[in-house]
């Protein structure tokens, strides 16, 4: 099978990374400092990962909300707009599909973001219920993820207003003259930001990053280790189609 890559894949070789296939794509399991080293710095300082691989979605139009809250057990019209929520698809049994994050942007306008090893599923699932409602795939964004206790200061110098997000709060910003959608959701047990940015401005907006010398590339190893460590769910493990929420 043809992997896919992201548009940080040769960034991620030129950093000395170890690649694997993970749902589909090339994908970074660890850099030349390892495991260890890149979980001990996230929780220290920032670790920037690339997790382009997962799906950025907008549903859009009269109904959203409703048509949302009728495949997920969470308040979708009590949110804010740029206010997120942590959600799950269930089945007709009440079993988890998929976890994700859903975001308002306006009244009847929401991003989603879903696990990559679910997304072809995810996105069928959508169809299958709009109901005059539009499903847009950002297909040309990447999504980057800076976790760790010095992520808020380091944004603060690249995106004033988004350091002052609060957790599960978004908003649209600039970094070094890219347009770009924040989010303060981090999923590592630690603060931190993820940046939905256009796929030309990726690598760029990553080497503005790690410009920082308190930022270092993480990859997919830590990641894992940093969710474990935090009691984090992981889908496939303990999220599968036979637990339900409330399980």
């Amino acid at each position: 099978m043809t992997l896919l890559c992201t548009p940080l894949e040769a960034l991620h070789k030129e950093l000395g990374a170890k690649m694997v296939p993970f749902a589909g794509y090339d994908m970074p399991l660890q850099y030349s400092a390892g495991i260890i080293r890149e979980h001990v710095h996230t929780r220290q300082a920032a670790g920037l990962f690339d997790v382009s691989h997962m799906g950025q979605l907008i549903i859009e139009g009269s109904g959203s909300a409703a048509m949302l809250e009728s495949l997920m057990p969470v308040d979708i019209e009590g949110l804010a707009n740029n206010g997120l929520t942590y959600a799950l698809f269930t089945n007709e049994q009440g079993g988890v599909l998929d976890d994700l994050i859903v975001t308002r942007l306006s009244k009847e306008k929401f991003f989603l973001v879903v696990n990559a090893g679910c997304k072809a599923q995810d996105i069928a699932h959508l169809r299958a219920h709009l109901s005059g409602q539009t499903l847009t795939v950002l297909e040309q964004h990447a999504l980057l993820a800076l976790q760790g206790p010095a992520a808020r200061e380091v944004m603060r110098a690249l995106c004033p207003g988004a350091a002052e997000l609060l957790f599960m709060q978004g908003c649209s910003g600039v970094i070094d003259g890219v347009k770009v959608y924040i989010t303060c959701s981090g999923y590592t047990g630690e603060d931190g930001f993820e940046i939905s940015v256009p796929d030309g401005a990726a690598v760029d907006v990553a080497r503005r990053l790690l410009s920082d010398q308190r930022v270092e590339a993480v990859g997919l190893g830590a990641r894992d280790s940093l969710r474990l460590e935090a009691g984090l769910c992981l889908h496939g493990h303990e999220l599968t189609s036979e637990i339900d929420p409330v399980q």
